[in-house]
């Protein structure tokens, strides 16, 4: 099973999280447009549904154009941005969004987040902004990202909009096994930026191993344990090669002794850790 599997995986085989497809496409750095078009195009006709962006990676037109340039309707794709931490007053929030559904060249978002809670981020403020698109239909879902459990539960009474997803860096090196009991606990899914931290896995051997038992990629076997686990993986890709290997997880199914290998890795990498993060 490889990449060559892409074709036969349809995308109304990809499961869902409360609507969501849990293996969206991510596009934090995809920063040349005709790329970034083309790499869209791609992913939506190989047969992903979901995409995230942001107003931090400054490609949200692109991202558009991408959209636009598929064959697949607009109602058919659940369709993620980002409100970055300057923006978060509430009528920075509302303005901004406004201009992010412009450049995307949409009538609504299937998701918008909060990107970081910090900057100008004061929960019932923020929160109460978000809670106003979502009941002028600009927007259909209010997600998080980068919250910690104590911000997430915060934001879930907060909020007057239901929360569907906290967006965090969660990968095997980074299990975050706390902040995922703390998301279900609360109704919110969780989702992962930098699933196969940016490419960190491909050097572990429990990876290696179990890519090597099922003849797949160590990218397949990441965003397949992500699955198992109940979380959504939005891998970030630029060739048609990797964007179609991606896509290809949907068919692998990991055992209980292949999900416990990876369990068992003991190390602890954060890739995504800048200075304002609410961590550090």
């Amino acid at each position: 099973m490889g990449t060559e599997d892409a074709e036969t995986v349809a995308p109304g085989t990809c499961p869902t999280a409360n609507g969501m497809p849990m293996l969206g496409f991510g596009t934090w750095q995809h920063d040349d447009p005709d790329q970034c078009v083309e790499s869209i195009q791609t992913a939506l006709e190989a047969g992903y549904r979901h995409i995230d962006t942001a107003q931090a990676y400054d490609n949200e037109a692109a991202v558009g154009e991408g959209i636009a340039a598929a064959d697949v309707d607009r109602e058919d794709i659940f369709l993620a941005t980002k409100v970055w931490r300057d923006n978060l007053a509430h009528d920075d929030v509302l303005e901004t969004t406004r201009e992010s559904i412009d450049r995307l060249g949409v009538d609504y978002l299937d998701m918008l987040y909060i990107h970081w809670p910090t900057g100008e981020y004061e929960p019932e403020e923020t929160l109460s902004a978000l809670s106003e698109l979502y009941d002028e239909g600009l927007i259909e879902n209010v997600g998080i990202s980068n919250f910690l459990p104590e911000q997430v539960r915060e934001a879930v009474d907060v909020c007057d909009a239901p929360i569907l997803a906290n967006q965090v860096e969660l990968h095997p090196l980074l299990p975050q096994p706390d902040l995922r009991e703390a998301c279900e606990n609360a109704g919110v899914e969780v989702v992962a930026y930098s699933p196969i931290a940016r490419g960190e896995i491909f050097d572990q051997s429990e990876i290696q191993d179990v890519a090597e038992k099922h003849g797949v990629s160590e990218a397949q076997v990441s965003l397949a344990w992500l699955r198992e686990k109940g979380v959504t993986a939005i891998p970030k890709a630029t060739g048609e090669e990797h964007i179609r290997d991606n896509w290809a997880s949907l068919t692998l199914e990991l055992d209980r002794e292949d999900i416990d290998k990876i369990d068992s890795i003991d190390e602890t990498q954060r890739q995504v850790d800048p200075g304002f993060a609410p961590w550090n």
